[in-house]
């Protein structure tokens, strides 16, 4: 159905399509429709960070901030979800327009700027959600904390959110919060990792349960610093890396239109990127912990390539606005037999 109606939305302003999509996912879950247009991919389950997927084709976040649309969006198949970004706070994120196709390249530019409706919210929505699977939620900081204090935020998120999550994402790689990326510096991610790190160890002791930290991170990164970032990842016994976030690069896009807009670029043109953080991860981690793939993932075959540099787990988004549903199943297909 959805080359059907992609071009309706796409006549539409992309955030205004953006919302109309969730709305009706979740109005098609609750009236009972959704499960019989939605072919679910068979079991393939795969055990990642001490958690068993139904299958390793996952959502990622920025989809679904406030977690409005969770059951709607895990009936398309989804071996896990992720929801956020959120904040400790609510805040508006940047001024709109702030997100922006390039149909030619099958891309997005977005600077939302994290906006949500704050962590109190997202937990309200998860606690009303049916979704028995693996949810993960990514934590963020709230653009007005200074970034000396950017730990603070997360401390807030992750005290909030651990009761509630199945593992919790550490979003230190957006590019439209300013000065957060700075975060995946030697020093600074050291020290954010050692709180976080310390404070999952008492929150499992408070809840009697363990919940799992991964570490999302950028594709513009140099070897040495992805050599520095596995460093620290292991040495903090970080659970998990998401590898990547959006680009700033403009290399191939810069004379299309919108291609100049500020703000992270993902889809396809961010495939090769990803996939090239994702091989040298692999090969420092040597295994010490898993890699979720996410990044231009717009078919099976994409997928494909994701798991064979080094991803146990892969997650779409963008590819999902120029696919549809059917990129669920067919990204689940093709690593039925890929480990």
């Amino acid at each position: 159905m959805y080359p059907l109606i992609r071009p309706a939305l796409f006549a539409l302003d992309p955030e205004t399509a953006h919302h109309l999509t969730l709305d009706a996912l979740e109005t098609a879950y609750k009236i009972g429709v959704l499960p019989l247009l939605a072919r679910l991919p068979e079991d393939d389950t795969r055990t990642v960070m001490g958690l068993t997927f139904r299958n390793p084709v996952g959502l990622a976040a920025g989809l679904d901030k406030n977690g409005d649309c969770i059951d709607g969006l895990a009936a398309l198949g989804f071996g896990f979800i992720e929801i956020g970004t959120v904040t400790p706070r609510p805040q508006p994120g940047n001024p709109k327009p702030r997100l922006f196709r390039l149909p030619q390249v099958r891309g997005i530019i977005n600077r939302m700027g994290f906006n949500n409706l704050g962590v109190d919210k997202l937990i309200a929505n998860v606690e009303r959600a049916d979704y028995g699977g693996i949810l993960g939620i990514n934590i963020g900081k709230n653009a007005d904390t200074p970034i000396e204090k950017a730990a603070d935020d997360y401390l807030i998120g992750l005290r909030k959110v651990y009761p509630h999550a199945s593992y919790v994402a550490i979003n230190i790689s957006s590019p439209n919060t300013k000065n957060l990326r700075q975060l995946q510096g030697g020093d600074e991610l050291d020290g954010l990792l050692g709180q976080l790190k310390a404070e999952q160890e008492k929150l499992a002791q408070q809840h009697g349960k363990y919940i799992p930290l991964a570490v999302k991170i950028a594709p513009d990164l140099d070897s040495e610093q992805v050599q520095q970032i596995a460093a620290l990842l292991m040495r903090h016994r970080i659970d998990g890396v998401i590898a990547t976030n959006t680009t700033l690069s403009r290399v191939g896009v810069e004379n299309l239109e919108h291609g100049s807009e500020t703000g992270g670029l993902s889809g396809a043109p961010v495939r090769d990127k990803s996939t090239a953080v994702i091989r040298q991860l692999a090969a420092e981690l040597q295994g010490a912990l898993p890699i979720i793939g996410v990044g231009g993932i717009l078919s099976g075959a994409d997928a494909v390539e994701k798991m064979r540099a080094g991803a146990a787990l892969v997650q779409v988004y963008s590819g999902l606005i120029y696919r549809g549903h059917a990129l669920v199943g067919e990204c689940a297909r093709a690593l039925k037999d890929v480990r």
